[in-house]
Formats: C-alpha cells, structure tokens, sequence
C-alpha cells in the first residue's frame, strides 16, 4: 500500500479490522508530500518508485494506491506497467456516492491534483448524467492533518469555514476525497449542521473493492498467526511512528522503517 504520506493510514486501519489475515506493508512518501500541487508526471515517478521497491524487495500480490491524488494520475500507468493487479481509491468512492444521493448533487473535498483531475466528475457523471457535482480543494485540511492539528480548534473554525458554501449548494452526499479526510470527520458532520450529508470515505470503500478482488481471484490469506505489518516512511522515522501509532490506536510497538530516496529509485536505510 503506497500514499503520499500518513493519510494512507485510514485506509490501513480500515484492512487491520476487514482483512486480518493479510500482511501490509506500507509505504508513506512524506518526505515528498503534498502531492496535490506536483504535476502529473511527478506523482506517476514517485508512485512507480515505492511500487518497483515493494515489487522488488516484499514479493507483494497486490497494490493499494491509497492516496487519491496519485489515483488520479498513477492509476491507469501503473496497471499497463506492473505485473500484478493495482487497485485505486477513487472508482469505489465514486460508485458509492452515486449509490447514496437522493436529490443527486455530489460534493467533493480533495487536494488541487485530484479536483484539476476532474476524475471523480467523469467518474460520478459516467454513471449517472443527471448529477450535480461540487468540487472543492482543500489543501489546508491535508496540513492540518499532517500537522497533527486535526482535533484541535484550529481545524474545527477552519473546516466549517471552508465548507459553508458546500452546505449552501445543499449536497446530500459528501466524498472524502483524500484519505486524510476521515480525521477530520467530527468536523465535517459539525459543519453541515441540521444538513442529513452522507460522508463517502473513498479509502475505506477501497478496501471492500480489494476484499472482493482477493476473493474472486483466489488471493485471499489464510488464516494464520498474526501477520507481521511494516510500515516505511521517506521522512521523519519517529514522527511517522508517533502519528501511526496514534491514528491505529495501537498499543504494541510499529516496524517502522526509513527508506532512503536516491536519483530515481528507493531504498531501505
């Protein structure tokens, strides 16, 4: 599983409790993050990077991109370059949303990447024409995340300052469309207000689309002792651990890892 940084941890935590029997390895590229103001072609590079390590070095059978903007650009390269099946947060948040909304108008919150994208548009109107999308970026949200800000007051006056005109176009059907967002959910319920909005957490969503994946191909661990998760990082070692640990409400130590970025590839320190 690869993101951008630590917001790829709510998609972790979602496997952790639906697919208990599958060993992660994680990767979060925080030395490079955001990746919502980079080009494509930066987003594709890096994503192919933790890609060709995990490929190279973990033997892994599958691919998460748990990071929506990397979804947005990587995805399709990705599964025309690897050699193993490689599954998106984007498609399974878009069909759930259009699942959910009754009076079909949709909002989007997600990085600059992701909305110039207008993936989650095509996506969304591909399925049904008549829907209405509102398409927000919200990079301060990512911030206040990766800052570890997101339960303090600052994030609360922030996020429903920055969603009032969400609120306005009367949504019934919210998208997270960044993993980080999830954090940040107690918020966004208190923003909307007497507002009955249906929150889609696209990350979690992708973790039903990878059970049945497994399923339906075969790919499914057995049960088995507790599988032994590593999680790598680009960045700080000890701030990833300490944000990981908190975010898992884990109580035993995490394997956390320091991978090194040279010229064109990764590897471990």
């Amino acid at each position: 599983m690869v993101d951008s940084g630590i917001g790829g941890l709510t998609v972790v935590k979602e496997s952790l409790e639906k697919l208990p029997n599958e060993q992660i390895i994680y990767i979060g590229d925080t030395a490079r993050m955001p990746y919502g103001p980079r080009t494509p072609e930066e987003v594709i590079a890096f994503t192919k990077q933790m890609a060709d390590f995990l490929i190279a070095t973990k033997d892994i059978k599958l691919l998460v991109i748990a990071c929506n903007t990397a979804t947005a650009s990587a995805l399709i390269p990705l599964q025309e370059m690897l050699p193993i099946p490689v599954i998106g947060v984007i498609n399974s948040g878009a069909s759930r949303a259009v699942q959910a909304t009754h009076n079909q108008k949709i909002g989007i919150i997600a990085t600059e990447g992701t909305i110039a994208s207008q993936i989650y548009t095509h996506k969304i109107r591909a399925l049904n024409q008549q829907i209405e999308v509102f398409s927000q970026a919200e990079p301060d949200f990512v911030k206040l995340v990766e800052d570890n800000q997101y339960r303090l007051p600052v994030a609360q006056h922030q996020v429903k300052a920055h969603l009032q005109s969400l609120k306005q176009a009367n949504i019934d059907t919210l998208i997270l469309g960044c993993t980080h967002f999830p954090l940040l959910r107690p918020f966004i319920v208190e923003a909307f207000g007497e507002l009955d909005v249906t929150l889609i957490d696209a990350g979690a969503v992708t973790v039903d689309t990878v059970d049945d994946y497994l399923k339906a191909h075969d790919l499914s661990a057995q049960k088995r002792t507790r599988p032994h998760h590593t999680y790598y990082t680009t960045g700080d070692v000890q701030q990833f651990d300490r944000i990981a640990s908190q975010w898992l409400d884990n109580q035993a130590p995490l394997d956390v890892r320091h991978l090194k970025i040279t010229q064109n590839h990764l590897e471990e320190a």
